[in-house]
């Protein structure tokens, strides 16, 4: 089963917008939301072993609420 499948993101902790796991060019997750650009912080791995929890880890901070977000003129 795929990643995606896998993991249930909930709405933006700030504008009800969609989130979207991100996966950085093969050594990181995040998600991000596609409406404000609120985001988690990057998880990094380096094995296939690591890279799954990388991105439950990314999932879980999304869904309880641990974002960044930079308004406009920050």
């Amino acid at each position: 089963m795929d990643i995606y499948e896998k993991l249930i993101l909930q709405d933006c902790p700030f504008c009800r917008g969609a989130g979207l796991l991100e996966e950085e060019n093969g050594w990181c997750w995040y998600v991000m939301c596609m409406d404000c650009g609120a985001h988690t912080a990057a998880f990094e791995y380096k094995s296939e072993a690591e890279r799954e929890e990388a991105a439950r880890k990314a999932a879980h901070l999304w869904n309880i609420g641990k974002v960044i977000r930079s308004d406009i003129g920050e």
